[in-house]
């Protein structure tokens, strides 16, 4: 059956390509459509009928297909030595250079053949405007009127980016997952989409603003066409568009990201009079990742709504801080997920990602990410934590994560962190901690090579064990640890640090639940249903406003109906149905898990936790540990600590040339994560396997 599903996923995929490759040439325009609008084009769906059979309909059977063969994945077993071939050459990193940053085989390969597809439309669009039907209703000069054609066809062009816009920022998407990516990973393409897509509408705007004052109509640039492209709304869409832009480059979003975080919020505006700017046949185009997301949107929000039980937090030196939720034992994730957290207290709208460094598979009932202050939304949540408050009200969205994480696929590992970002690599450690309890799997060797600023910083490396490890919970782990601290020279003679370290408790409140599975990796026949039901009945929705109230002309004058208004019923219609499917099959599944629920809550309220008696990191400050703590004197004995330098990574990768089979896995500053992939992509190590984990974007 996942065969079948697989393959006609495929073959649907590669029919949805051709039609983009196709749409732009004079064969398709001159011989296809007409054709094709004789059967497509009905009083039901109007003239968007064939854009929205041919590139509406299989991209949203794909998306349910996918759901259908996630649902009956199992786990992830030793692929064929081919396949695992083919999957390490083309994710051989090409290139580490700015502003593209880590470029693999594969990404290479996509973007070559992506922008192939922008120049192939443009040149056939060209082609078409300038020999075979140029279009001059102003009766401008000739070059005049190419000029105008070149703006239009290269606005065309950008459309084809806003196809693709919306699939890498859908967290739950079922399309992502085919080919092994994660939102997460994929936000850099959403980047060089917007980036891409912006300066095309750009020059489009440009073009034609040059052409109206040329030919005395800059009127035109405010101009709302009851019939035919609103030009107004496309202007408003243009300065929303720039304004989004702007705020979203490096020097903004890193610096200023509350300025770029408000302004992207701007999203929806920009959809709205974006899509009544080229009206519904083009909207077709574009509806399907629209459509996913805003399904995956409303979901997120449905999540959001219920507060989450936040137990403990550990405040650790250097200002970080590890937070612990309750959460249902349901609940699955892999290592590497991240947690999206919303504190109210401290800001009504912003949401922000953080690692998850627990392990799902050993931790049953608790989830714990960890936060490092250094910005001014983690800075205003480690004051709160630090006060004398004992609740605190959050809500969180996720997890999210890669759909399957095999900890144990290569031989040896080797984890390079700088800083915090060690904390991803905590919760791959305790993922292997977990598969070493089945005596049949074979477990890799595991290297962390993490550099720190501080002496202090160290205490990060405490979380790797959970507080209720046992020595026969790691007696087969091979972990040895690397740990060098840049800004010292010495470990400090006397330190307070551990005066810092604490721990804090908090009492549960009323409406407190914990973390529990929503549509999406835990659910993903759900999901299913939901985007089934909510585009069939957009579908029927439509073909009933079209047939009954847009297509008669009006007798009495003649008009046709309003070419925007066209385009708000599609968005409007869309959006009623996914908030009609989605809020009964959440509903449903709420219902269904209440008891679940009510047992969670009463397990969570009812535990009596206990302080523990000695400080998390203890063991690098030289205290004292209870007896219990013995399995952290094996990880002191595994660490070495060196002061005053940084790691040489080169030699440090190239030691383990004796290993067949060496997955790298890089998080961190921007340099660190380079300097490894470059390591990696030269060549003189053939058993190195680069992967980076990167949330700074």
């Amino acid at each position: 059956m996942r065969s079948v599903v697989k393959m006609l996923m495929v073959v649907l995929f590669l029919g949805w390509m051709f039609i983009w490759i196709m749409i732009s040439t004079n064969l398709f325009k001159s011989k296809w459509i007409p054709k094709l609008a004789k059967y497509l084009n009905t009083t039901y769906f109007g003239p968007q009928g064939t854009n929205l059979v041919l590139l509406t309909v299989p991209m949203m059977f794909i998306a349910v297909l996918s759901c259908v063969y996630l649902h009956t994945q199992k786990k992830p077993t030793q692929p064929q030595r081919f396949v695992r071939l083919v999957k390490r050459k083309m994710g051989r990193v090409m290139m580490v250079m700015k502003p593209f940053g880590i470029v693999t085989a594969t990404e290479l390969t996509f973007s070559l053949l992506f922008v192939a597809l922008l120049v192939w439309a443009l040149s056939n669009y060209l082609y078409i405007s300038y020999h075979v039907s140029l279009h001059n209703h102003d009766n401008s000069k000739i070059w005049q009127a190419k000029f105008r054609s070149f703006g239009l066809r290269i606005g065309y062009v950008g459309h084809y980016c806003w196809a693709f816009l919306f699939f890498p920022v859908t967290r739950t998407s079922t399309i992502l997952p085919l080919v092994g990516l994660t939102s997460e990973s994929s936000i850099k393409y959403h980047i060089w989409l917007g980036h891409v897509s912006n300066f095309l509408f750009l020059v489009h705007t440009v073009v034609f603003l040059i052409y109206w004052a040329m030919t005395n109509q800059l009127m035109e640039t405010f101009a709302w066409n009851p019939t035919y492209v609103s030009n107004l709304a496309g202007t408003i869409a243009m300065v929303i568009g720039i304004a989004m832009w702007v705020t979203s480059l490096p020097s903004y979003r890193r610096k200023k990201f509350e300025l770029f975080f408000y302004t992207h919020q701007l999203y929806a505006l920009y959809i709205i009079f974006y899509v009544i700017h080229v009206g519904d046949s083009w909207f077709c185009m574009i509806l399907p990742n629209i459509f996913l997301f805003f399904i995956d949107r409303y979901l997120r929000f449905l999540q959001s709504t219920k507060r989450t039980r936040l137990v403990s937090a550990r405040i650790l030196p250097s200002d970080n801080l590890e937070l612990t939720f309750s959460k249902t034992s349901g609940l699955q994730y892999t290592p590497t997920s991240i947690l999206f957290l919303h504190v109210p207290s401290i800001s009504k709208l912003q949401w922000h990602p953080f690692t998850i460094t627990s392990s799902s598979n050993l931790e049953k009932n608790t989830l714990s990410v960890v936060i490092r202050k250094q910005g001014s939304w983690t800075q205003k949540l480690y004051i709160h934590i630090s006060s004398s408050i004992d609740s605190l009200e959050v809500s969180t969205e996720g997890p999210y994560g890669p759909n399957s994480f095999d900890v144990s696929r290569h031989d040896s590992l080797i984890l390079v962190g700088g800083g915090s970002g060690v904390t991803p690599f905590i919760s791959v450690i305790r993922e292997l901690i977990s598969e070493s309890q089945n005596q049949s799997t074979k477990l890799p060797d595991v290297l962390l090579v993490c550099a720190f600023k501080h002496y202090h910083d160290l205490a990060l490396l405490d979380l790797i064990f959970p507080s209720d490890i046992s020595v026969s919970d790691i007696s087969r782990l091979n972990l040895r640890i690397e740990a060098y601290v840049t800004r010292e020279d010495k470990k400090p003679e006397t330190t307070d640090d551990h005066r810092l370290l604490q721990t804090k408790w908090f009492k549960p409140q009323p409406l407190d639940s914990p973390i529990s599975p929503v549509l999406g990796p835990n659910n993903f026949l759900w999901l299913g249903v939901v985007i089934l039901s909510s585009f069939v009945m957009f579908l029927l929705l439509i073909a009933i406003v079209t047939r009954f109230y847009v297509y008669p002309i009006d007798r009495n004058t003649g008009k046709i109906y309003n070419f925007s208004y066209r385009a708000l019923w599609d968005m409007f219609l869309g959006c009623v149905c996914i908030f009609i499917s989605s809020s009964i099959v959440f509903l449903w599944r709420k219902k269904q898990n209440k008891e679940g629920d009510k047992e969670s809550k009463k397990q969570v309220q009812s535990v009596d936790f206990q302080t523990p008696t000695s400080s998390p990191g203890s063991w690098f400050h030289g205290h004292e540990r209870e007896l219990e703590s013995v399995p952290y004197q094996s990880i002191v004995q595994a660490t070495s600590v060196h002061f005053g330098s940084k790691p040489n990574l080169k030699k440090i990768l190239f030691e383990t040339e004796g290993s067949e089979d060496v997955g790298v896995m890089v998080c961190g500053p921007r340099k660190m994560r380079h300097e490894v992939a470059k390591i990696c992509s030269s060549g003189l190590a053939k058993n190195l396997h680069f992967e980076a984990i990167s949330f700074n974007w």
